[in-house]
């Protein structure tokens, strides 16, 4: 019974030994990636579509592009209708598409070991390498730059960071939005306008790396610490009046940023796990190596706790963000 209710916390025991670094650096050569899935969760959901090209010493030399083949649906389905709507993606597209086993081999030699760049990349992280671990029997590893963390840091007055709010900025052409190689194209000049804008203002990479260090992110910042705006607060907003506890290092957000995304939004930070918690977000599980069993005592404690039944969700730290959606990044 225990192991039963254990699988089925979200993901939450997750534990992505093998997962490249997120870095901050603007390389020479590397590949810009985008994913399309039937859903949120990486374990649940399926990629049907994947994309990337590749620079090689400042120039593009070639693309991959592939529809993926899912599982079918209990009504036979492929794809269901908001992931229609959304993507232009349809059954009969899918019907005739390769299995993924064949398409990610072909990606994983297209892509090598090669740095690679996305939009809020950290999503399309986690649903590659678990694919990865499931048709290829291996992870991916490769080190990956997220161009939402970079724009946050160069654009700050920007009340959303979404890919479609660094389009219009930079007047970039967006063909085919929510499609793989549409996202792939419109990030890759995006990337390449955010790498010109950070060494005009910062001089060097080195010297913008240097920005991102100043910020911080200790684990050391307490609850107390932060305070929210009123003005921002939303009672519609799912963490409204909810208790939230972080854990592990996050990777899109500093634990300070993250926790002041919280009060924001009129929800509460708590410095450790309690009855009262409702959301226990996951940071980068790579943190846990030394720690015994892989998990921290927070998360050992929300898990006990959830089989309790006292309503704590233990959530990574990619699906808290696409819980709180566009509110995200208001002002932030």
């Amino acid at each position: 019974m225990l192991d039963k209710l254990l699988r089925a916390l979200p993901d939450a025991q997750m534990i992505r030994e093998s997962k490249g670094r997120s870095i901050i650096a603007f390389l020479d050569t590397y590949c810009v990636i985008d994913v399309e899935t039937t859903g949120r969760s990486p374990q649940e959901d399926h990629v049907i579509e994947v994309a990337a090209a590749r620079t090689l010493e400042g120039q593009e030399v070639g693309c991959f592009n592939s529809l993926i083949q899912p599982s079918s649906l209990l009504g036979g389905d492929f794809v269901d209708d908001f992931t229609v709507a959304l993507t232009g993606i349809t059954d009969e597209m899918l019907a005739g598409a390769p299995f993924a086993s064949d398409v990610l081999a072909e990606f994983a030699s297209f892509v090598g070991d090669a740095p690679v760049v996305g939009h809020y990349v950290g999503f399309d992280i986690n649903f590659l390498y678990d694919s990865f671990d499931r048709y290829l029997d291996r992870p991916f590893s490769n080190d990956y730059i997220d161009t939402l963390r970079v724009a946050r840091k160069l654009h700050p007055e920007m009340p959303h960071h979404r890919l479609a709010d660094l389009v219009d900025l930079f007047g970039i052409p967006h063909n085919d939005a929510h499609r793989a190689m549409g996202d792939v194209e419109a990030t890759a000049e995006c990337f390449a306008r955010l790498k010109d804008e950070a060494f005009e203002r910062y001089s060097s990479e080195e010297e913008f790396q240097k920005a991102f260090r100043a910020v911080g992110g200790s684990h050391a910042v307490k609850a107390a610490d932060i305070q929210g705006d009123a003005q921002k607060i939303d009672e519609d907003s799912p963490i409204f009046g909810c208790a939230c506890v972080f854990t592990g290092k996050l990777e899109i957000f500093t634990r300070a940023e993250a926790m002041q995304i919280v009060a924001d939004l009129g929800g509460i930070n708590q410095d450790g796990v309690t009855k009262t918690t409702r959301y226990l977000i996951l940071g980068n599980n790579d943190y846990c190596a030394s720690i015994k069993d892989g998990k921290s005592n927070k998360q050992k404690k929300a898990e006990k706790l959830a089989l309790k039944g006292t309503g704590i969700e233990i959530l990574p730290e990619t699906a808290f963000y696409d819980m709180l959606g566009e509110e995200l990044l208001r002002g932030h």
